[in-house]
């Protein structure tokens, strides 16, 4: 066959692998601009993720730290509470063992009480009551002891008073270690819930870190066939040209000796630069 002949059944073709070609180029590049788009999606949601896990693990710090302070002032809490129910123990057996007292003012010092009681029983002895006066005496010694009575019965009270108001400044104690508690371990649960927020935010941006990983491993397998199928398509124009070119007279032409050297480097698998493809292209 003569250069004509083959040129008739080789210039279709050609014209027909050209639109192959540029239809893979464009899907080629196509692919290759969404492996460079899911790239920069997931390396900006690993940044977020690595960040993520920086704040999980502050508040992981912050739940220990608060629930060591929860421990303590249970503890605390504890000690207030048994203190408390000790006074409450003595109060309520202080009142049983007295019984119901009605309320009575501050009598005599029961001391002088005493020692005025000494004192008459001493004149009482001397004779100082005989007679008539000897009821004087009985009328006296009554009443001494009626106010002794009193005043003891007084001295009881204030015990009585004393235990309640230490009832009331362990109640006060008691509910105070009560309130830090709660303050504590609303803290320890709130850095708690934050940190399972956050968690689960970072099992969801890895979810989609994930997805955008497989679409480049997608779309980088796409690219590369398409680009494959690319360089076939041009093999196969610059291989039919060659074959026309060899039909020709002038086949020594310095241009297309080089064109011939990049096509052979192509087809062999040799990697050929940007520029060498476009001159492929364009011869």
């Amino acid at each position: 066959m003569n250069y004509a002949e083959v040129g008739k059944i080789f210039t279709p073709l050609c014209d027909s692998i050209k639109i192959e070609l540029s239809i893979n180029k464009e899907q080629r590049d196509e692919w290759n601009n969404r492996v460079r788009k899911h790239l920069d999606m997931r390396n900006e949601v690993n940044v977020q993720v690595k960040e993520l896990i920086t704040e999980v693990q502050k508040q992981k710090i912050l739940r220990d730290a608060a629930n060591i302070k929860v421990k303590e002032l249970k503890e605390l809490r504890f000690d207030k509470s048994e203190k408390l129910k000790i006074i409450r123990t003595q109060l309520r057996e202080l009142i049983e063992l007295e019984g119901e007292q009605p309320d009575k003012k501050s009598g005599p010092d029961p001391r002088k009480l005493k020692s005025e009681m000494e004192k008459l029983e001493m004149s009482y002895e001397r004779g100082a009551f005989s007679g008539k006066k000897e009821k004087e005496f009985y009328t006296k010694m009554k009443e001494l002891s009626r106010l002794l009575k009193v005043s003891k019965s007084q001295s009881r009270e204030d015990g009585v008073g004393s235990l309640k108001r230490q009832q009331r400044e362990a109640k006060f104690a008691q509910a105070s270690a009560h309130d830090e508690v709660v303050v504590a371990v609303s803290d320890a649960q709130e850095a708690h819930d934050l940190m399972m927020e956050l968690s689960e935010e970072v099992d969801r941006l890895r979810a989609i870190a994930n997805k955008s990983q497989m679409e480049v491993t997608i779309s980088k397998r796409e690219a590369d066939i398409m680009h494959n199928k690319y360089v076939v398509s041009l093999r196969c124009i610059h291989s039919m040209q060659d074959i026309l070119n060899q039909l020709k007279s002038d086949s020594g032409d310095e241009d297309r000796v080089g064109i011939s050297d990049l096509m052979t480097r192509l087809m062999s698998g040799d990697t050929l630069s940007t520029d060498e493809l476009m001159s492929l292209q364009r011869n």
